[in-house]
């Protein structure tokens, strides 16, 4: 019994010394040299086959077992537009880069831009989109809440240009035509939605422009509206209905 074990034991060894000794010529065999780099992911849009290209030519990819996938995914991660990037290996000799791209929702700041997960990212952008004010901390929350502000103020056909978030947790909503919207800390959505549901009440009672509705009030809010002819405000006090 102690031989059979030796034995084994012996041919073990044997088999472990050749493999370690072979395993360089077998990893290096022209089968497993990189054939193909497929990159996917859904259309990009600012992604560009140039960056790719860049990336792809300045790597040494080695082959199917010395590659450095997560090497490669960092300098892909690093180009501007991209979000997250997954290589894999295919066997034998080819691996698979799959890219996300950001999906911009607003800016932030001078140079920051904010994608629909409430990342920030620094990119450039010429596309018309909303800017939102607020600690960098709190991004992924504005985000969420800019999200439901638009659903609310669909019905009303009103576009958010900016959303400020104070330091004191409170909101403030400017829309596209020049009315700024005082929500306060709590309540957002209930006031924003006294807003909607009382929009066009508060647009027969002015002929002048509005330009801020507060609508911290328990029991209605307030609307300034400018008269241009005079110039000078006028403010009103509404009380909800019931």
């Amino acid at each position: 019994h102690a031989l059979n074990i030796l034995a084994n034991s012996l041919f073990m060894f044997v088999v472990l010394v050749t493999t370690a000794a072979l395993s360089p010529y077998i990893i290096n065999l022209p089968v497993f040299a990189l054939k193909e780099i497929n990159i996917n992911g859904k259309e990009f849009k600012h992604i560009n086959r140039e960056q790719i290209s860049k990336i792809i030519n300045r790597n040494k990819f080695g082959n199917f077992f010395t590659v450095e996938l997560d090497r490669i995914g960092s300098e892909f991660e690093e180009l501007p537009w991209v979000r997250s990037a997954n290589v894999r290996r295919h066997w034998p000799n080819s691996i698979e880069i799959e890219l996300e791209e950001h999906i911009v929702l607003a800016r932030r700041g001078s140079s920051e831009l904010v994608n629909t997960y409430g990342e920030i990212f620094i990119a450039t952008t010429n596309k018309k989109i909303p800017k939102f004010n607020g600690l960098e901390e709190g991004s992924q929350k504005v985000s969420q809440q800019y999200l439901v502000f638009s659903k609310l103020l669909k019905s009303i056909q009103k576009n958010i240009v900016q959303l400020d978030f104070s330091p004191r947790q409170a909101w403030r909503i400017h829309l596209e035509d020049g009315v700024v919207l005082e929500l306060g800390r709590e309540h957002m959505e209930d006031r924003l939605a006294t807003y909607v549901a009382a929009h066009d009440h508060i647009v027969s009672q002015f002929k002048e422009k509005i330009i801020y509705v507060d609508l911290r009030y328990p029991n209605g809010f307030s609307v300034r509206a400018v008269d241009s002819s005079h110039k000078k405000n006028l403010d009103q006090i509404i009380k909800k209905s019931g």
